[in-house]
């Protein structure tokens, strides 16, 4: 005998929920002079001090050439600058120029006020079972 689910699908309500805490994080960082891929390409740098493309596109999970496109935005704003490895002339080395400091700091602090406000009347245990039910329904859909 089938269950029949008491609501909505799961899937359903954590996409919509999902899209719409994304277009509010999205309109926090705009108002700040920033984006979501800027602030995951400034937070990558500052974080894991990944110097070159290929690892900064692993490590925000984005094939080379959408990061390219990103990179050509940020580096046109004078946020970053590319030059080529000289022990390897195939990869490009991404720095941060101080304007692109300045609105990582800007970011950060939009990304913490950002982050306190989603947490807002949750307590440390309501945390801890989302982390948990979070990463059950990500197990969940890898199995098939």
């Amino acid at each position: 005998m089938t269950v029949r689910p008491s609501g909505p699908p799961i899937g359903l309500r954590l996409s919509g929920t999902a899209r719409q805490v994304s277009r509010a994080f999205d309109d926090a960082l705009a108002q700040a002079g920033g984006s979501t891929p800027a602030w995951q390409v400034l937070v990558s740098l500052k974080s894991r001090k990944l110097g070159n493309q290929r690892e900064l596109a692993e490590a925000m999970g984005i094939q080379g050439a959408t990061l390219t496109h990103h990179l050509n935005t940020m580096e046109r704003d004078g946020l970053l600058t590319r030059r080529r490895d000289p022990d390897n002339r195939r990869v490009h080395v991404v720095e941060l120029t101080e304007e692109g400091e300045r609105l990582f700091h800007r970011l950060r602090e939009v990304v913490t006020a950002f982050d306190r406000q989603l947490r807002a009347g949750l307590g440390e245990e309501e945390l801890a079972a989302f982390e948990r039910v979070l990463a059950r329904l990500l197990e969940n859909s890898r199995q098939r």
